[in-house]
């Protein structure tokens, strides 16, 4: 390690220790004090951040996957002004037409029109993923974080739980939260939320023990720093990498689960659109028209497509090891 990349503590006014560490961009997240309050410990980190989300936007398979996701969210925040039809506007006369300048994805057997519900569906999709995931990631994360820092008897217990969590499939314990409770929105964002809420905290942990004994950590800790001022300053800081490409992992298969609980009758419930509610109304005319399948299935898959390609690219920006890989191929 370098003298510009290695930890450094300082003793300031009174005793108090600011400790730096590096964040998943490589340059620091925090350091000692200045004049003017806390200052950066490497004068090369903006140099470095900035070469690290060039990486990231040069390369094209995740540009596509970010454009996309900014498409599929632009529709899902404007659906219920741009969409061409109401969203349970109903034409017994044009039920079932296949796709049509009038209709492009076509009709459904109530004669509703297909693309309107493909695009307010998104809005449902995406809500049930970000507020599930949001749950998740802050409940996990504490946990996580706080036993792998504490360790003893608070990580072995908090271990088990997790690990009986993780005996279950996600789905099926799903299932059984939502069978538990009333089907609805706020049933599947709960159930989604505590499903993926081990994830986050397996993550966390395994982070922070590889954090925990990092010298900028152990000098806090010499210093007497409070053990909630550590996590907050030197730790959480130096394990948002992997928090972040977990994140957007956990939105694919958030919304993937989604997709199955509607498609089981145990999500979201009529007449509120979503993707899976639709190709649960859609089994019924499968031979007879394909289209109320293909068109939700296809959200369905480019969606999830582009969370994960996205994810693989923040990883490869965020890990230093495929970082310095993809510096090297850039020269």
């Amino acid at each position: 390690m370098s003298n510009a990349q290695r930890p450094t503590a300082q003793v300031g006014p009174g005793g108090s220790a600011s400790v730096g560490g590096v964040d998943p961009l490589g340059g620091p997240a925090f350091g000692p004090p200045s004049a003017g309050g806390a200052g950066p410990v490497d004068d090369a980190a903006p140099e470095r951040r900035v070469a690290a989300w060039r990486l990231l936007v040069a390369n094209p398979v995740t540009v596509a996957a970010a454009a996309t996701l900014a498409v599929v969210v632009f529709v899902a925040l404007t659906a219920q002004w741009i969409a061409p039809y109401g969203v349970n506007e109903v034409d017994v006369a044009g039920a079932l037409q296949p796709p049509s300048w009038a209709h492009p994805f076509g009709t459904d057997d109530l004669g509703r029109d297909i693309l309107s519900r493909v695009m307010l569906a998104a809005s449902t999709s995406l809500q049930v993923a970000v507020v599930s995931v949001t749950f998740a990631f802050c409940v996990g994360v504490p946990i996580g974080i706080i036993s792998g820092y504490v360790g003893g008897w608070l990580d072995t217990v908090s271990m088990r739980v997790v690990d009986v969590m993780f005996a279950f499939p996600v789905l099926l314990l799903a299932l059984a939260i939502v069978a538990i409770l009333q089907p609805g929105m706020a049933t599947t964002m709960l159930a989604i939320g505590i499903v993926y809420t081990p994830i986050f905290a397996r993550v966390a942990r395994a982070s922070t023990l590889s954090v925990r004994t990092e010298p900028y950590v152990q000098v806090a800790q010499t210093m007497g720093t409070p053990w909630w001022r550590i996590l907050r300053r030197h730790v959480l800081p130096n394990i948002t990498g992997p928090l972040i490409v977990q994140t957007s992992l956990s939105l694919a298969f958030a919304i993937l689960s989604e997709a199955a609980l509607s498609f089981l009758g145990l999500g979201i419930q009529p007449p509120q659109p979503s993707w899976g509610g639709m190709l649960f109304a859609a089994q019924g005319f499968v031979t007879q028209a394909w289209w109320m399948s293909v068109f939700p299935g296809l959200a369905i898959f480019v969606t999830v497509l582009a969370f994960n390609l996205l994810g693989d690219g923040l990883r490869d920006v965020l890990d230093p090891k495929q970082r310095t890989r993809m510096e090297a191929r850039h020269r």
